[in-house]
C-alpha cells in the first residue's frame, strides 16, 4: 500500500484544514516481521506481525495534538480529523510546535539501496539459526546451547505535510544471532555473536557466526579476579559502540534544550583528542539506519558531530533547533503515535591507524572488555559505572579471563583519553572500532 500512502495521506491532511487546522502533518508505517528461535535443534519460537498506522498531527495555532489509528475506513479516518483538531483547541500552547519552513524541506529523494525485497520463509530462517548453533555446538568446550535466533523485517514509511512536503521510502533488516554456553557446574561462562545487515546477502555465514560464538564462550572459561586500582580499558567493538551512544546522548538536542547533558557548554570545544572523529551519515548505502529524509521531511545529510575532537553540532529536530535558536539538523525521529524526537542515524566512531594488538602493546596492566553489565551512567554529569567481564592485559598480550569488576570514571575525561584501533566494521547501526581508554578506576576484588 506504500505507493498510494501519499495520496491518503494528502487527502486527511486535506480534510483537517477543512476541519479548522491551521497547518498539518501525516505519516504512514506499514510493517512486518519475522523471527525464530531454535534451542537444540528444536523450536522455541515462531512470531510473524504486521501492522499498518496513520498517525495525524495538526497545529492550531501553537497547540498540537496527534492521533493515530490502524483502521483505514473513510469513518474512522474522518473521526480522527475531528478528534485530532478538537484536542489541539483545547491543550496547553507550545511556543516551539510547528512544521519545517518549506525551504528546510528534503528535495532529493536519494535512492540508499535499503531494501531487499526478499522476503524469507520460516523454514530459510529456521536453517540459518540450526546451522549457527551446530557450528557453535562443535567447537570443543562448548556444552550447552540457549539457541540461535533468525529474523527479518521491512517497513513502508511515507510522510505528507501542509509546507508541501511527500515522500516514502521501504528498508529491511535481517538478523542472525548465536548464544551457547562452555564448562560445566559453576564453572560455566556464556557468550554469543550476532549479525544484522539491509540484505541477507551482506549477512555472516551462520557457520561464522555460530563458531565465533563458541570460541568466545570457551576463552571465558576459567576467569579469575583482579585487585581494584587504575588501568588502561580496551573495549572490545561490540562493547566500544556503547560509548559512543553515550556521546549521541550528550549532545541530542533534546538534552541540550533542558540542559541535562555533560557537554551542554561545550559546542566548539575539543572533547575528544585531535585523532577522533565521529560521522552522522543517514545516506550511507546499505545503512541499517538510513533514511532518505528525518521525520519532518526535512534534509538530512552527513555530518562530522566531532570533528578532530571538537564538537560541532548537536542532533536537532525542529522543536529542539527552536529551543536553542538554531536550524534543524534532520534527525527528527518519530512513530505514527508521537512528535518527533531527536535522534542520530548511521552513526561511527572512524577507525584509526594501528590495528587492536598495536593498541595495546605498550599496556603493562590492564583490562580488554567484551561485556558491560547494567548502565550506571549519568548523564547529567557524566559519572560512568559499569559491571563488566574480559581479559587481563599483561605486557601488552591478553593473559588470562576475568570477571566480577566493576569500571568506573567521568565521560568527560573518558573522552579526553580516547585512542581507537584501525577495526571498524558496520554491524549494528552505532559502530566503533576497538577502543582504549587510560587512567580508569577498577573495582576488583
Amino acid at each position: 500500500m506504500v505507493n498510494d500512502a501519499p495520496t491518503l495521506l494528502n487527502d486527511l491532511l486535506a480534510k483537517a484544514k477543512k476541519a479548522g487546522a491551521d497547518s498539518c502533518d501525516a505519516v504512514y508505517v506499514c510493517s512486518s516481521s519475522l523471527s525464530i528461535a531454535q534451542r537444540l535443534a528444536k523450536p522455541e519460537k515462531l512470531e510473524r506481525s504486521e501492522n499498518s498506522d496513520i498517525g495525524l498531527r495538526v497545529f492550531v495555532g501553537k497547540r498540537q495534538a496527534i492521533v493515530s489509528t490502524s483502521d483505514f475506513s473513510k469513518e474512522t479516518l474522518d473521526g480522527v480529523v475531528d478528534r485530532a483538531v478538537a484536542m489541539a483547541r483545547v491543550v496547553p500552547e507550545d511556543p516551539y510546535c510547528g512544521l519545517a519552513d518549506p525551504s528546510e524541506l528534503a528535495r532529493d529523494v536519494r535512492e540508499l539501496d535499503i531494501y531487499d525485497a526478499t522476503e524469507p520463509s520460516a523454514e530459510t530462517l529456521i536453517d540459518w539459526a540450526n546451522r549457527a548453533e551446530d557450528a557453535a555446538r562443535s567447537v570443543d568446550g562448548v556444552t550447552n546451547s540457549e539457541g540461535a535466533e533468525a529474523g527479518w523485517g521491512r517497513a513502508d514509511v511515507a510522510v505528507a505535510a501542509t509546507n508541501g512536503f511527500s515522500a516514502n521510502y521501504s528498508s529491511s533488516h535481517f538478523s542472525l544471532s548465536a548464544a551457547v554456553l562452555a564448562g560445566t557446574g559453576t564453572g560455566m561462562e556464556r557468550d554469543y555473536d550476532y549479525t544484522g545487515a539491509v540484505y541477507a546477502s551482506d549477512l555472516m555465514a551462520p557457520e561464522d557466526v555460530g563458531r565465533s560464538a563458541g570460541k568466545r564462550a570457551v576463552e571465558r572459561l576459567g576467569p579469575r579476579k583482579v585487585s581494584s586500582g587504575q588501568f588502561p580499558i580496551v573495549y572490545d567493538p561490540r562493547v566500544a559502540r556503547s560509548l559512543v551512544s553515550h556521546f549521541a546522548n550528550a549532545v541530542n538536542g533534546a538534552s541540550i534544550a533542558r540542559a541535562t547533558s555533560f557537554l551542554k557548554d561545550s559546542m566548539g570545544e575539543p572533547v575528544f583528542p585531535s585523532s577522533i572523529t565521529i560521522i552522522d551519515d543517514p545516506h550511507r548505502q546499505r545503512g541499517l539506519r538510513s533514511k532518505p529524509f528525518d521525520g519532518e521531511g526535512v534534509g538530512n545529510a552527513l555530518r562530522k558531530v566531532a570533528d578532530a575532537g571538537v564538537l560541532t553540532t548537536w542532533f536537532l529536530d525542529l522543536r529542539s533547533a527552536r529551543q536553542l535558536k538554531l536550524k534543524s539538523t534532520g534527525h527528527a525521529s518519530r512513530s505514527s503515535g508521537s512528535p518527533p524526537t531527536p535522534s542520530a542515524s548511521n552513526l561511527y566512531l572512524e577507525p584509526g591507524s594501528v590495528d587492536p594488538a598495536g593498541l595495546m602493546a605498550d599496556i603493562k596492566q590492564g583490562i580488554y572488555v567484551t561485556e558491560l553489565i547494567g548502565f550506571g551512567v549519568n548523564g547529567l554529569t557524566g559519572d560512568y559505572s559499569r559491571g563488566a567481564a574480559g581479559f587481563w592485559i599483561e605486557n601488552g598480550k591478553i593473559a588470562f579471563p576475568v570477571s566480577e569488576i566493576t569500571i568506573a570514571g567521568n565521560l568527560r575525561d573518558m573522552f579526553k583519553n580516547l585512542s581507537h584501533a584501525n577495526d571498524l566494521v558496520f554491524r549494528y547501526g552505532i559502530d566503533s572500532p576497538t577502543l582504549r581508554v587510560d587512567g580508569m578506576t577498577v573495582a576488583g576484588r
